[in-house]
């Protein structure tokens, strides 16, 4: 650990979250189920192979374009589940509510959360209340687990990757951070970004259908796409090659990173999936992803290669390729 205290930057996804996860929570508490230190975790009970997963929601604002923060709560923790190869079935959801906050607004975040659950075709089946002091919770906190049943199509995993597999994604990525940053109000602009926030399941079970051509998932949230490949790099032991002209940005979304100095790549999406697949079947892949409203705009943006140390590369329009490291933090706090 870098520090005796807890900073913003521990909880931001990149290099910091990883040596409080790693450094602290790991070794407490190793075993063979949290050791992989994936998006959920693998069970095997009575015959039955799950995944089960957690995730806590402090975004900030409650409410911003494209969602909330009972939505997101939903969403994250079925998406969650749905990269791991699992098909969501429960969520619980635990509120930690500030005093003196409106009933009203309680009310229609919890018809939000509804409302996503049965578009995710999942059902919240427990939950919990706690009210702190006025001032002890910035208004609203949520913390949602989930179970589902693993997909017995396709097995998953950063050691089944291999050298020439393709990368790809599933859609434009960083509106989710750049939403919720503009909703802020901290900066004199207008920009039409919503978030992505949406369930991916719909996607994950067409890519499932690949079987043993799939490789491996993820949703890359904190940290975006680049901390999510550079923690692929490193499982897999093995270079990952993207063509920046391939990655797909709205141009406004674009514009917003350059005026806030921030790499698209390291801003939080919320409705988008990375997959990995083998080469034969990267069409049929991108057929699939494409055949679903979620992924009309999946594209494939690079592919591993096989490399002493392993990276994350980016090849410029110029010629030129330059190093993607995972940030230490997050320039774009509590985005979720």
């Amino acid at each position: 650990m870098s520090s005796d205290v807890v900073t913003l930057a521990d909880g931001a996804g990149g290099k910091a979250s990883r040596r409080l996860v790693e450094g602290l929570f790991l070794e407490e508490l190793r075993n063979p189920m949290l050791e992989p230190l994936g998006d959920a975790a693998l069970v095997a009970a009575n015959g039955t192979r799950l995944a089960f997963t957690t995730d806590s929601y402090v975004v900030r604002p409650l409410r911003f374009p494209g969602g909330d923060i009972g939505e997101l709560a939903v969403n994250g923790t079925v998406n969650d589940l749905a990269v791991s190869g699992a098909v969501p079935v429960a969520l619980s959801a635990g509120f930690v509510i500030e005093e003196g906050f409106p009933l009203d607004e309680l009310r229609e975040l919890a018809a939000s959360m509804a409302r996503a659950a049965r578009d995710a075709g999942v059902s919240v089946a427990a939950g919990d209340t706690k009210v702190v002091e006025r001032g002890a919770a910035d208004g609203l906190y949520v913390t949602t687990a989930g179970i589902g049943l693993l997909d017995l199509r396709a097995v998953l995993g950063v050691d089944r990757v291999r050298p020439g597999d393709r990368v790809l994604v599933s859609g434009g990525i960083a509106e989710h951070g750049i939403a919720v940053m503009f909703a802020r109000g901290n900066l004199e602009l207008e920009l039409d970004v919503e978030s992505d926030t949406a369930p991916l399941n719909g996607l994950t079970a067409a890519l499932c259908a690949l079987g043993p051509e799939l490789r491996w998932m993820r949703d890359p949230t904190r940290g975006g796409l680049a901390t999510t490949l550079n923690e692929l790099a490193a499982g897999a032991g093995a270079t990952v090659v993207l063509d920046e002209e391939s990655i797909p940005v709205r141009d406004d979304v674009r514009a917003a990173c350059e005026l806030l100095g921030i790499d698209p790549l390291y801003v939080a999406n919320e409705g988008k999936l990375v997959a990995v697949v083998a080469p034969g079947s990267a069409d049929a892949a991108l057929a699939a992803l494409r055949s679903h409203p979620l992924g009309a705009g999946a594209v494939a943006v690079g592919e591993i290669r096989a490399d002493a140390e392993p990276l994350v590369l980016v090849d410029t329009p110029f010629g030129g390729s330059r190093i993607v490291d995972m940030l230490v933090g997050d320039p774009l706090p509590r985005i979720c």
